[in-house]
Protein backbone atom coordinates (compact mmCIF):
# COMPACT_ATOMS: atom_id res chain seq x y z
CA UNK A 1 0.00 0.00 0.00
CA UNK A 2 1.21 3.13 -1.26
CA UNK A 3 2.06 5.98 1.36
CA UNK A 4 1.75 9.71 0.78
CA UNK A 5 3.64 10.64 3.43
CA UNK A 6 6.58 8.60 1.85
CA UNK A 7 6.31 9.77 -1.56
CA UNK A 8 6.70 13.14 -0.35
CA UNK A 9 9.49 12.71 2.14
CA UNK A 10 11.00 10.99 -0.86
CA UNK A 11 10.43 13.77 -3.31
CA UNK A 12 11.72 16.68 -1.06
CA UNK A 13 14.44 14.88 1.03
CA UNK A 14 16.34 13.16 -2.04
CA UNK A 15 16.65 16.42 -4.25
CA UNK A 16 17.42 18.21 -0.96
CA UNK A 17 19.87 15.59 0.03
CA UNK A 18 21.68 16.22 -3.41
CA UNK A 19 21.21 19.58 -3.66
CA UNK A 20 23.03 19.70 -0.19
CA UNK A 21 26.00 17.83 -1.60
CA UNK A 22 26.75 19.65 -4.66
CA UNK A 23 26.66 22.73 -2.21
CA UNK A 24 28.90 21.38 0.18
CA UNK A 25 31.42 20.24 -2.82
CA UNK A 26 31.04 23.76 -3.68
CA UNK A 27 31.74 25.45 -0.87
CA UNK A 28 34.75 22.92 -0.38
CA UNK A 29 36.20 23.98 -3.63
CA UNK A 30 35.47 27.85 -3.01
CA UNK A 31 37.24 27.24 0.51
CA UNK A 32 40.12 25.12 -0.92
CA UNK A 33 40.95 26.82 -3.84
CA UNK A 34 42.50 29.84 -2.46
CA UNK A 35 44.30 28.34 0.35
CA UNK A 36 45.82 26.06 -2.70
CA UNK A 37 46.77 29.69 -4.42
CA UNK A 38 48.05 30.56 -0.79
CA UNK A 39 50.79 28.05 -0.35
CA UNK A 40 51.64 28.31 -4.07
CA UNK A 41 52.46 32.09 -3.61
CA UNK A 42 54.51 31.34 -0.84
CA UNK A 43 56.57 28.95 -2.79
CA UNK A 44 56.86 31.92 -5.57
CA UNK A 45 57.70 34.56 -2.40
CA UNK A 46 60.85 32.13 -1.77
CA UNK A 47 61.74 31.37 -5.40
CA UNK A 48 61.67 35.15 -5.60
CA UNK A 49 63.92 35.74 -2.44
CA UNK A 50 66.37 33.35 -3.89
CA UNK A 51 66.27 34.99 -7.15
CA UNK A 52 66.90 38.28 -5.67
CA UNK A 53 70.19 36.46 -3.90
CA UNK A 54 71.52 35.94 -7.37
CA UNK A 55 74.68 37.83 -9.15
CA UNK A 56 76.60 37.18 -11.75
CA UNK A 57 80.47 37.43 -11.19
CA UNK A 58 82.62 37.53 -14.52
CA UNK A 59 79.70 35.50 -15.93
CA UNK A 60 79.38 33.08 -13.57
CA UNK A 61 76.45 33.34 -11.73
CA UNK A 62 76.32 32.76 -7.74
CA UNK A 63 73.97 32.41 -5.15
CA UNK A 64 74.50 35.18 -2.02
CA UNK A 65 73.00 33.09 0.82
CA UNK A 66 74.28 33.27 4.14
CA UNK A 67 73.60 30.25 6.56
CA UNK A 68 71.13 32.51 8.86
CA UNK A 69 69.07 33.29 5.84
CA UNK A 70 69.10 30.09 4.93
CA UNK A 71 67.94 28.68 8.03
CA UNK A 72 65.43 31.19 7.75
CA UNK A 73 64.17 29.91 4.48
CA UNK A 74 63.58 26.42 5.65
CA UNK A 75 62.48 27.09 8.85
CA UNK A 76 58.76 25.77 9.10
CA UNK A 77 57.45 23.67 12.14
CA UNK A 78 55.06 21.45 9.90
CA UNK A 79 56.69 21.35 6.83
CA UNK A 80 60.32 21.10 4.98
CA UNK A 81 61.39 23.52 2.03
CA UNK A 82 64.20 22.19 -0.74
CA UNK A 83 65.44 24.72 -3.26
CA UNK A 84 67.56 24.23 -6.40
CA UNK A 85 69.72 26.96 -8.60
CA UNK A 86 70.37 25.91 -11.92
CA UNK A 87 72.08 28.60 -14.20
CA UNK A 88 71.24 28.79 -18.25
CA UNK A 89 73.43 25.99 -19.16
CA UNK A 90 71.17 23.71 -16.65
CA UNK A 91 74.38 23.35 -14.32
CA UNK A 92 73.46 22.90 -9.97
CA UNK A 93 74.95 26.24 -8.38
CA UNK A 94 73.90 25.80 -5.11
CA UNK A 95 70.78 24.11 -3.00
CA UNK A 96 69.17 20.92 -2.70
CA UNK A 97 69.80 17.31 -4.85
CA UNK A 98 67.75 15.20 -6.38
CA UNK A 99 64.70 17.76 -6.42
CA UNK A 100 61.59 16.36 -9.35
CA UNK A 101 62.06 18.42 -12.52
CA UNK A 102 59.54 18.95 -15.25
CA UNK A 103 60.36 16.83 -17.83
CA UNK A 104 59.92 19.58 -20.77
CA UNK A 105 61.41 22.80 -19.27
CA UNK A 106 62.13 25.15 -22.20
CA UNK A 107 59.96 28.11 -23.42
CA UNK A 108 58.25 27.37 -20.39
CA UNK A 109 57.32 30.16 -17.61
CA UNK A 110 56.56 29.93 -14.06
CA UNK A 111 55.27 26.38 -13.45
CA UNK A 112 53.70 24.50 -10.62
CA UNK A 113 53.40 20.73 -10.12
CA UNK A 114 53.27 18.26 -7.70
CA UNK A 115 56.27 15.62 -7.32
CA UNK A 116 58.04 12.84 -5.09
CA UNK A 117 60.83 13.39 -3.21
CA UNK A 118 62.78 10.65 -1.07
CA UNK A 119 59.82 9.05 -1.08
CA UNK A 120 57.53 12.17 0.13
CA UNK A 121 55.11 14.31 -1.66
CA UNK A 122 56.25 17.87 -2.72
CA UNK A 123 54.94 20.78 -4.52
CA UNK A 124 57.13 22.34 -6.69
CA UNK A 125 57.61 25.67 -8.29
CA UNK A 126 60.11 26.22 -11.07
CA UNK A 127 60.65 29.85 -11.67
CA UNK A 128 62.84 31.26 -14.69
CA UNK A 129 64.87 34.09 -13.63
CA UNK A 130 66.98 36.47 -15.47
CA UNK A 131 69.42 38.88 -13.82
CA UNK A 132 69.56 42.54 -14.81
CA UNK A 133 72.10 42.93 -18.14
CA UNK A 134 75.33 45.17 -17.72
CA UNK A 135 76.68 46.97 -20.08
CA UNK A 136 77.94 45.27 -23.04
CA UNK A 137 77.79 41.24 -21.54
CA UNK A 138 74.56 39.31 -22.58
CA UNK A 139 71.46 38.69 -19.77
CA UNK A 140 71.99 35.64 -17.53
CA UNK A 141 69.79 33.18 -16.80
CA UNK A 142 68.60 31.20 -14.17
CA UNK A 143 66.30 28.55 -13.43
CA UNK A 144 65.49 28.39 -9.42
CA UNK A 145 63.36 25.27 -7.79
CA UNK A 146 61.25 25.54 -4.41
CA UNK A 147 59.75 22.37 -3.15
CA UNK A 148 57.82 21.67 -0.43
CA UNK A 149 56.34 19.09 1.48
CA UNK A 150 52.76 19.14 1.73
CA UNK A 151 51.89 17.89 5.50
CA UNK A 152 50.32 21.29 6.28
CA UNK A 153 48.33 21.61 3.29
CA UNK A 154 46.92 17.74 3.98
CA UNK A 155 46.18 18.91 7.48
CA UNK A 156 44.41 22.24 6.58
CA UNK A 157 42.54 20.12 3.74
CA UNK A 158 41.58 17.32 6.49
CA UNK A 159 40.25 20.12 8.98
CA UNK A 160 38.32 21.50 6.00
CA UNK A 161 37.26 18.50 5.20
CA UNK A 162 35.86 17.74 8.76
CA UNK A 163 34.86 20.71 9.43
CA UNK A 164 32.71 20.74 5.88
CA UNK A 165 31.24 17.09 6.62
CA UNK A 166 29.87 18.54 9.90
CA UNK A 167 28.31 20.97 8.80
CA UNK A 168 26.90 19.54 6.24
CA UNK A 169 25.50 16.34 8.38
CA UNK A 170 23.76 19.40 10.20
CA UNK A 171 22.63 21.27 7.17
CA UNK A 172 21.16 17.62 6.85
CA UNK A 173 19.31 16.51 9.76
CA UNK A 174 18.24 20.40 9.92
CA UNK A 175 16.95 19.64 6.39
CA UNK A 176 15.10 16.29 7.29
CA UNK A 177 13.68 17.47 10.36
CA UNK A 178 11.96 20.85 8.76
CA UNK A 179 11.08 18.63 5.75
CA UNK A 180 9.12 15.76 8.16
CA UNK A 181 7.55 18.32 10.28
CA UNK A 182 6.52 20.23 7.02
CA UNK A 183 5.30 17.02 5.87
CA UNK A 184 3.64 15.98 9.21
CA UNK A 185 1.82 19.11 9.62
CA UNK A 186 0.67 19.18 6.19
CA UNK A 187 -0.81 16.04 6.65
CA UNK A 188 -2.67 17.12 10.01
CA UNK A 189 -6.12 17.67 8.06
CA UNK A 190 -5.80 14.04 6.98
CA UNK A 191 -4.95 12.82 10.19
CA UNK A 192 -7.73 14.95 11.19
CA UNK A 193 -10.41 13.14 8.81
CA UNK A 194 -9.62 10.11 9.74
CA UNK A 195 -10.04 10.22 13.22
CA UNK A 196 -13.19 12.22 12.72
CA UNK A 197 -13.98 8.86 10.66
CA UNK A 198 -12.97 6.67 13.66
CA UNK A 199 -14.86 8.38 16.15
CA UNK A 200 -18.39 7.64 14.20
CA UNK A 201 -20.53 4.99 14.84
CA UNK A 202 -21.41 2.41 12.36
CA UNK A 203 -25.27 4.12 11.97
CA UNK A 204 -23.77 7.42 11.84
CA UNK A 205 -24.32 8.90 8.56
CA UNK A 206 -24.15 12.58 9.56
CA UNK A 207 -22.19 14.44 6.50
CA UNK A 208 -18.33 15.36 6.88
CA UNK A 209 -18.01 19.11 8.08
CA UNK A 210 -16.23 21.29 5.64
CA UNK A 211 -14.61 23.87 8.19
CA UNK A 212 -11.12 24.23 8.44
CA UNK A 213 -10.17 21.93 5.46
CA UNK A 214 -7.68 22.88 2.91
CA UNK A 215 -8.80 23.62 -0.68
CA UNK A 216 -7.00 19.83 -2.10
CA UNK A 217 -9.21 17.37 0.50
CA UNK A 218 -13.16 19.37 -0.31
CA UNK A 219 -13.62 17.31 -3.52
CA UNK A 220 -12.97 14.31 -1.21
CA UNK A 221 -15.00 15.36 1.61
CA UNK A 222 -17.52 16.15 -0.66
CA UNK A 223 -17.52 13.12 -2.87
CA UNK A 224 -17.64 11.15 0.59
CA UNK A 225 -20.99 13.03 1.64
CA UNK A 226 -22.69 12.29 -1.28
CA UNK A 227 -21.71 8.58 -0.60
CA UNK A 228 -23.06 8.80 2.83
CA UNK A 229 -25.94 10.97 1.35
CA UNK A 230 -27.10 7.70 -0.84
CA UNK A 231 -26.42 5.50 2.07
CA UNK A 232 -28.72 7.24 4.35
CA UNK A 233 -31.49 7.35 1.38
CA UNK A 234 -31.28 3.76 0.87
CA UNK A 235 -31.43 3.07 4.66
CA UNK A 236 -33.95 5.79 5.10
CA UNK A 237 -36.12 3.63 1.83
CA UNK A 238 -35.29 0.07 3.57
CA UNK A 239 -36.77 1.50 7.31
CA UNK A 240 -39.75 2.98 5.56
CA UNK A 241 -40.31 -0.33 3.51
CA UNK A 242 -40.20 -1.93 6.75
CA UNK A 243 -42.35 0.16 8.13
CA UNK A 244 -44.96 -0.04 5.57
CA UNK A 245 -45.28 -3.44 5.09
CA UNK A 246 -45.75 -4.13 9.10
CA UNK A 247 -48.30 -1.62 9.13
CA UNK A 248 -49.92 -3.32 6.47
CA UNK A 249 -49.84 -6.32 8.07
CA UNK A 250 -50.99 -6.04 10.99
CA UNK A 251 -55.23 -5.20 9.74
CA UNK A 252 -55.34 -8.47 7.84
CA UNK A 253 -53.49 -10.71 10.22
CA UNK A 254 -55.72 -9.32 12.88
CA UNK A 255 -58.99 -10.10 10.79
CA UNK A 256 -57.42 -12.94 9.99
CA UNK A 257 -56.72 -13.92 13.62
CA UNK A 258 -60.81 -13.01 14.45
CA UNK A 259 -61.63 -15.18 11.38
CA UNK A 260 -60.05 -18.41 13.36
CA UNK A 261 -61.38 -17.62 16.74
CA UNK A 262 -65.07 -17.40 15.28
CA UNK A 263 -64.45 -20.60 13.26
CA UNK A 264 -62.96 -22.45 16.53
CA UNK A 265 -66.08 -21.28 18.63
CA UNK A 266 -68.38 -22.47 16.37
CA UNK A 267 -66.34 -26.00 15.67
CA UNK A 268 -66.09 -28.52 17.95
CA UNK A 269 -64.97 -31.42 16.07
CA UNK A 270 -61.23 -32.82 17.13
CA UNK A 271 -59.74 -32.50 14.08
CA UNK A 272 -61.29 -29.19 12.82
CA UNK A 273 -60.37 -27.87 16.46
CA UNK A 274 -56.78 -28.76 15.57
CA UNK A 275 -56.33 -26.89 12.90
CA UNK A 276 -57.76 -23.63 13.89
CA UNK A 277 -55.57 -23.75 16.92
CA UNK A 278 -52.63 -24.90 14.87
CA UNK A 279 -53.73 -21.77 12.60
CA UNK A 280 -54.56 -19.17 15.17
CA UNK A 281 -51.37 -20.21 16.86
CA UNK A 282 -49.33 -19.29 14.04
CA UNK A 283 -51.31 -16.64 13.16
CA UNK A 284 -50.74 -14.81 16.67
CA UNK A 285 -46.67 -15.55 15.79
CA UNK A 286 -46.90 -13.94 12.89
CA UNK A 287 -48.86 -10.98 14.54
CA UNK A 288 -45.97 -10.88 17.28
CA UNK A 289 -43.53 -10.25 14.31
CA UNK A 290 -44.67 -8.06 12.55
CA UNK A 291 -45.14 -6.09 15.80
CA UNK A 292 -41.71 -6.61 16.76
CA UNK A 293 -41.02 -5.49 12.88
CA UNK A 294 -42.48 -2.22 13.41
CA UNK A 295 -41.27 -1.57 16.70
CA UNK A 296 -37.39 -2.46 15.58
CA UNK A 297 -38.13 0.12 12.39
CA UNK A 298 -39.47 2.78 14.73
CA UNK A 299 -36.39 2.04 17.19
CA UNK A 300 -33.79 2.19 14.45
CA UNK A 301 -31.11 4.85 16.47
CA UNK A 302 -30.02 6.77 13.31
CA UNK A 303 -33.11 7.47 12.26
CA UNK A 304 -34.69 8.43 16.09
CA UNK A 305 -35.77 12.46 16.34
CA UNK A 306 -34.49 13.72 19.99
CA UNK A 307 -37.42 16.47 20.02
CA UNK A 308 -40.01 13.18 20.61
CA UNK A 309 -38.05 12.69 24.26
CA UNK A 310 -40.69 14.01 26.82
CA UNK A 311 -41.29 13.37 30.77
CA UNK A 312 -43.03 9.99 31.21
CA UNK A 313 -44.47 8.30 33.98
CA UNK A 314 -42.59 4.65 33.42
CA UNK A 315 -44.16 2.72 36.58
CA UNK A 316 -47.55 3.42 34.78
CA UNK A 317 -46.59 2.35 31.66
CA UNK A 318 -44.95 -1.15 33.47
CA UNK A 319 -48.22 -1.22 35.07
CA UNK A 320 -50.45 -1.10 31.92
CA UNK A 321 -47.95 -3.73 30.25
CA UNK A 322 -48.06 -6.10 33.14
CA UNK A 323 -51.97 -6.53 32.64
CA UNK A 324 -51.79 -7.31 29.18
CA UNK A 325 -49.14 -10.46 29.62
CA UNK A 326 -51.83 -11.86 32.85
CA UNK A 327 -53.67 -14.30 30.55
CA UNK A 328 -50.23 -15.15 28.70
CA UNK A 329 -48.77 -15.63 31.65
CA UNK A 330 -51.71 -17.90 33.50
CA UNK A 331 -51.82 -20.35 30.41
CA UNK A 332 -48.50 -21.05 31.35
CA UNK A 333 -48.70 -21.09 35.23
CA UNK A 334 -46.57 -18.07 36.13
CA UNK A 335 -46.68 -16.08 38.60
CA UNK A 336 -46.39 -12.77 37.40
CA UNK A 337 -45.91 -9.86 39.42
CA UNK A 338 -44.80 -6.20 39.98
CA UNK A 339 -43.07 -3.92 42.41
CA UNK A 340 -43.38 -0.53 41.28
CA UNK A 341 -42.23 2.64 42.74
CA UNK A 342 -42.84 6.47 41.32
CA UNK A 343 -40.52 6.71 38.24
CA UNK A 344 -40.03 9.40 35.88
CA UNK A 345 -37.85 9.72 32.99
CA UNK A 346 -37.34 11.62 29.44
CA UNK A 347 -38.69 8.89 26.98
CA UNK A 348 -40.55 8.22 23.84
CA UNK A 349 -43.62 6.64 25.57
CA UNK A 350 -44.39 4.43 22.30
CA UNK A 351 -40.83 3.20 22.53
CA UNK A 352 -40.69 2.16 25.85
CA UNK A 353 -43.71 0.51 25.61
CA UNK A 354 -42.11 -1.84 23.06
CA UNK A 355 -39.08 -2.21 25.17
CA UNK A 356 -41.51 -3.17 28.36
CA UNK A 357 -43.78 -5.88 26.66
CA UNK A 358 -40.39 -7.46 24.81
CA UNK A 359 -38.59 -7.99 28.17
CA UNK A 360 -41.65 -9.31 29.68
CA UNK A 361 -42.50 -11.29 26.47
CA UNK A 362 -39.54 -12.30 26.44
CA UNK A 363 -39.23 -13.65 30.14
CA UNK A 364 -42.42 -15.45 30.02
CA UNK A 365 -41.48 -17.20 26.77
CA UNK A 366 -38.23 -18.31 28.43
CA UNK A 367 -39.43 -19.21 31.84
CA UNK A 368 -40.71 -22.78 31.98
CA UNK A 369 -44.48 -23.36 33.85
CA UNK A 370 -44.57 -22.80 37.20
CA UNK A 371 -41.85 -20.49 37.24
CA UNK A 372 -41.87 -16.41 37.88
CA UNK A 373 -41.27 -13.17 36.30
CA UNK A 374 -40.97 -9.95 38.25
CA UNK A 375 -41.18 -6.52 36.81
CA UNK A 376 -39.72 -3.60 38.89
CA UNK A 377 -38.78 0.07 38.28
CA UNK A 378 -37.38 2.08 41.12
CA UNK A 379 -35.06 5.71 41.39
CA UNK A 380 -31.29 5.18 41.35
CA UNK A 381 -29.91 4.60 45.21
CA UNK A 382 -28.37 8.25 45.26
CA UNK A 383 -28.93 9.80 42.29
CA UNK A 384 -30.69 12.87 41.78
CA UNK A 385 -31.76 11.71 38.51
CA UNK A 386 -32.52 8.43 36.65
CA UNK A 387 -33.73 4.91 37.21
CA UNK A 388 -34.04 1.16 36.64
CA UNK A 389 -36.54 -0.67 35.42
CA UNK A 390 -35.97 -4.55 35.80
CA UNK A 391 -37.26 -7.89 34.61
CA UNK A 392 -36.46 -11.16 36.45
CA UNK A 393 -37.31 -14.40 35.70
CA UNK A 394 -36.98 -18.17 36.88
CA UNK A 395 -35.87 -19.51 33.88
CA UNK A 396 -32.68 -21.19 32.59
CA UNK A 397 -30.66 -18.44 32.43
CA UNK A 398 -28.32 -16.67 29.81
CA UNK A 399 -24.35 -17.92 30.62
CA UNK A 400 -22.05 -14.98 30.35
CA UNK A 401 -20.53 -15.86 27.13
CA UNK A 402 -23.19 -15.21 25.49
CA UNK A 403 -25.09 -12.73 27.34
CA UNK A 404 -23.60 -9.77 24.52
CA UNK A 405 -24.61 -12.06 21.93
CA UNK A 406 -28.46 -12.08 22.53
CA UNK A 407 -28.78 -8.20 21.66
CA UNK A 408 -27.99 -9.48 18.04
CA UNK A 409 -30.62 -9.41 15.65
CA UNK A 410 -32.11 -13.18 14.94
CA UNK A 411 -30.06 -14.70 17.85
CA UNK A 412 -31.95 -17.50 19.93
CA UNK A 413 -30.42 -19.59 23.07
CA UNK A 414 -32.07 -22.35 21.50
CA UNK A 415 -34.04 -24.02 18.86
CA UNK A 416 -37.01 -24.98 21.17
CA UNK A 417 -38.85 -21.19 21.71
CA UNK A 418 -41.02 -19.85 19.46
CA UNK A 419 -39.30 -15.93 19.13
CA UNK A 420 -37.50 -14.86 16.33
CA UNK A 421 -34.43 -13.29 17.71
CA UNK A 422 -35.49 -9.87 17.69
CA UNK A 423 -36.94 -9.21 21.00
CA UNK A 424 -34.11 -8.12 22.61
CA UNK A 425 -32.46 -6.43 19.61
CA UNK A 426 -35.62 -4.37 19.90
CA UNK A 427 -34.62 -3.85 23.47
CA UNK A 428 -31.09 -2.84 22.42
CA UNK A 429 -31.90 -0.06 20.04
CA UNK A 430 -34.72 1.46 22.28
CA UNK A 431 -32.06 1.49 25.01
CA UNK A 432 -29.25 3.55 22.79
CA UNK A 433 -32.11 6.01 21.84
CA UNK A 434 -32.13 6.94 25.17
CA UNK A 435 -28.92 6.83 26.40
CA UNK A 436 -29.82 3.84 28.54
CA UNK A 437 -27.66 1.07 29.25
CA UNK A 438 -28.65 -3.11 29.25
CA UNK A 439 -27.01 -5.24 31.89
CA UNK A 440 -28.16 -9.09 31.93
CA UNK A 441 -27.13 -10.77 35.06
CA UNK A 442 -28.18 -13.53 37.09
CA UNK A 443 -31.28 -13.41 38.70
CA UNK A 444 -31.32 -13.17 42.49
CA UNK A 445 -32.37 -16.66 43.59
CA UNK A 446 -29.19 -17.94 41.60
CA UNK A 447 -31.75 -19.59 38.82
CA UNK A 448 -33.10 -17.35 36.08
CA UNK A 449 -31.81 -13.94 34.51
CA UNK A 450 -32.18 -10.49 35.29
CA UNK A 451 -32.76 -7.98 32.44
CA UNK A 452 -31.72 -4.16 33.83
CA UNK A 453 -32.27 -1.17 32.08
CA UNK A 454 -30.71 1.47 33.34
CA UNK A 455 -31.91 4.95 32.55
CA UNK A 456 -29.66 8.34 32.83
Amino acid sequence: MSSIRLRLLKWLIAPILLINLAGGGLVYLLAWTPAQLAFDQSLAEAAAGLGARLSDAGGQLQLDLPPLAEAVLRSDDSDSLYFAVYDGAGRQIAGDRDLPLPAAQAGRGQQFYDGMRQQQPVRVLVLPWSLPARAGAPVSRARIVVARTLRQRQQIQQATLRALLLLEGLFAAASIGLVWFGVSNGLMPLQRLRADLNRRAGDQLAPLALADLPHELEPVVHAFNGLLEKVGEGAQARQQFLANVAHQLRTPLAGLKTQLEWLGARHSEAESAQSVRLMLATTERMIRQTNQLLALARAEPEHFEKTRLEPVALHSLIEQSVQLFVELAGRKQIDLGFELQPLMVRGDRFLLRDLIDNLIDNAIRYTPAGGSVTVSCMPQPGAASGGMLIVEDSGPGIPPERREQVFSRFVRLDDRSSGSGLGLAIVRDIATVHAAECRIGAAGTGQGARFSIIFP
